[in-house]
């Protein structure tokens, strides 16, 4: 989130050209005499950072080296100077030092690139003059919102913020992001220990660690509280009061803007950070910080800098995601400013830049104006970020406040929940879809790019992207294989249509899996002897519960054989004993009404269909993945007189 400070520095004449300044960036020329191997990654990578990029085919390279130790060592040993915070993506560190000499030493290593001031010293308490459209900590009615349909979770004041982006249908089907890990990089994180907000959070111990910095420590408690506003939108758990977008997710929390200044040192704390969260092989990050200009307006960005390669937090930000991090920065609160355009890092290639709405799609006027410089769709999205439900800091309840600050953290909560339930796809491939799903894909604009996301939409767009499938026709046979991830709540059905028909007929066989949510194979077979040579049409219907139906797939065949009618009816099934599926072949010379009646060992009628046969062959497919193993007694009727029982083995 941009901020303005007003601030009175204090200013010293150290050496000429660069009396203001104390902290710099030090950049160098390689990673010679290294003792660290690309070879050997678990040196600088725990096993998680090196399981993503094993399974998204992403190369250990020399960007994964730490920096040089000799080179640190030197600098430190230069005079005196302070080593703040390393950066081995953009081979640099952070210093601060008022020693001319050692920064003339330095400047003479020879593996030294270049020294650039970034900062300056600072007064202890600095003005803070954050943007909000309304005060923060502003009371929310208790009438203001209320539940309006049963679900997993009782959202109470958050209820509508989730729903915008349809994020409840991911929480009711299991995604609320258990197994994932998020860090969110902000300027602190007060009383997060101690706020209701987070009781669930502390006792299921989903902070998984925490560091400062800005003052080089391990507490982020007793920090600013805009980190921990952002972090109640998706991890607040107060059941009836107050749920977040995310709330099972595990969470790094890092502590890398100063509050009482604004300087690029910023951005290189936020590298470090992100790089940090890399190496420990966190999912996703969330990011409501955006830099512009600067309390010294030597050091100001212009808006040709936002074109996503240039400022040192963007170019953090896209190795960030080239090593499989999601990266979710707020668009800025420059839309009634002087700056009108979006900030950094959210302007970075790779980035999902967010904007600001309220729970009726508006766009908040604070938000800040895309393209970025280059001319890339930002904002990405849009989220809830106008009278946003945040915590309070006095005591943890619901309050209202405003920023894309707000907008970025819920989105990052349901992103986290979209990919929990595709974890086979990569980051890029969940931003498309969450693109894709949003309500201004076909007519982006420079306010919210692709819109609002559904992920009712983006789930089924994943869905579909992992779905395969395999089909043929063999002796009057249509024999349909695919591979599609549910889990009991999803059913299919297969529905065909002759070129004559005027609209499709649904087939007898509704396929499921009482098994846990994903990747399931399903194998439907239709007998076409008693149809007409021609070309037919096959779709398979998902129905998602309640919530959705779609058709995952059409197929298009073309039936050229010429089968002749059964002579004698005839029933016959298999295999036996069986697995996951029983195959009932039925022949019948007429038309008929077919019963299947499936038992257990003790009478207990566990499955039935009812379907009108034509004269010809049909197989009916029963799917018994669910099923306990036993013994099951299977009985066929044929307009209402029965054909035959048979003994099943499991």
């Amino acid at each position: 989130m941009q901020k303005t400070f007003t601030l009175f520095l204090l200013c010293f004449s150290f050496f000429s050209g660069e009396a203001q300044f104390t902290k710099y960036i030090v950049r160098f020329k390689d990673k010679g005499t290294n003792p660290y191997s690309i070879n050997n990654p678990s040196q600088y990578l725990s096993q998680r950072a090196l399981d993503r990029r094993t399974r998204y085919h992403i190369a250990i390279d020399s960007l994964d080296l730490p920096v040089t130790p000799r080179y640190i060592d030197s600098i430190r040993l230069a005079g005196s100077v302070s080593i703040l915070n390393v950066s081995k993506w953009l081979n640099q560190v952070s210093i601060q030092t008022t020693d001319p000499a050692a920064l003339n030493k330095i400047n003479s290593f020879p593996f030294v690139l270049s020294t650039n001031p970034v900062a300056a010293r600072v007064s202890a308490a600095g003005a803070i003059n954050k943007r909000y459209d309304i005060a923060p900590d502003a009371a929310i009615s208790n009438q203001s919102i209320q539940r309006t349909t049963a679900g997993f979770y009782n959202y109470g004041q958050s209820e509508a913020q989730v729903k915008i982006h349809n994020g409840d249908f991911l929480h009711n089907h299991g995604f609320r992001g258990e197994g994932m890990q998020m860090a969110i990089l902000d300027a602190g994180f007060y009383h997060y220990l101690s706020l209701p907000t987070f009781d669930s959070v502390r006792n299921n111990n989903q902070v998984l660690g925490t560091w400062d910095f800005v003052a080089n420590e391990a507490s982020v408690d007793e920090d600013y509280y805009h980190g921990m506003q952002c972090f109640s939108t998706i991890a607040a758990n107060m059941p009836g009061v107050f749920v977040g977008t995310s709330p099972k997710a595990s969470f790094y929390l890092y502590r890398t803007e100063d509050v009482n200044s604004e300087y690029p040192i910023e951005e290189h704390n936020w590298a470090a950070g992100i790089e940090r969260a890399d190496s420990l092989g966190v999912d996703i990050s969330s990011t409501s910080l955006g830099y512009s200009t600067f309390d010294n307006a030597s050091l100001n960005y212009t808006y040709a800098s936002m074109n996503g390669n240039t400022t040192i937090s963007a170019r953090a930000a896209d190795i960030a995601a080239a090593k499989g991090i999601l990266v979710v920065a707020a668009a800025g609160n420059e839309g009634n400013s002087a700056w009108h355009f979006i900030t950094t890092p959210s302007d970075a290639d790779s980035s999902l830049c967010v904007g600001a709405v309220n729970v009726n799609g508006v766009v908040g006027g604070f938000s800040s104006y895309g393209p970025s410089s280059d001319g890339q769709i930002k904002p990405s999205v849009a989220a809830v970020g106008w009278n946003a439900v945040v915590a309070s800091p006095s005591n943890g309840q619901p309050s209202f406040n405003s920023g894309t600050s707000f907008a970025c953290p819920n989105m990052a909560g349901i992103t986290t929940c979209l990919w929990q339930a595709f974890p086979e796809v990569n980051n890029m491939s969940v931003i498309a879809a969450l693109e894709a799903s949003a309500n201004r894909w076909e007519n982006p604009d420079d306010r919210t790019g692709y819109g609002i996301p559904d992920v009712k939409k983006a789930f089924v767009i994943l869905q579909k992207q992992l779905y395969t499938r395999q089909s043929s026709i063999v002796n009057c046979t249509m024999d349909i294989q695919f591979n599609v991830k549910t889990d009991a709540t999803m059913n299919i059905e297969v529905e065909r249509k002759s070129a004559t028909d005027a609209s499709f007929t649904l087939l007898p066989g509704n396929l499921s899996s009482s098994e846990n949510y994903g990747m399931h194979a399903f194998h439907f077979i239709d007998d076409l002897g008693n149809l007409s040579m021609g070309t037919y049409q096959y779709r398979l219907k998902v129905n998602i519960d309640t919530d959705t139906s779609y058709y995952l797939d059409t197929i298009n065949v073309n039936y050229d054989q010429t089968c002749a009618l059964p002579a004698e009816n005839s029933v016959k099934i298999g295999p036996n004993p069986f697995t996951d599926h029983i195959n009932v072949m039925i022949a019948r010379t007429t038309d008929s009404k077919i019963e299947v009646v499936l038992r257990n060992s003790i009478g207990q009628k566990v499955y039935k269909s009812n379907f009108q046969q034509p004269a010809g062959m049909q197989t009916l497919v029963i799917p018994m993945q669910s099923f306990s193993r036993g013994i099951y007694f299977l009985t066929v009727y044929a307009n209402g007189k029965k054909e035959v029982t048979k003994k099943m083995v499991k």
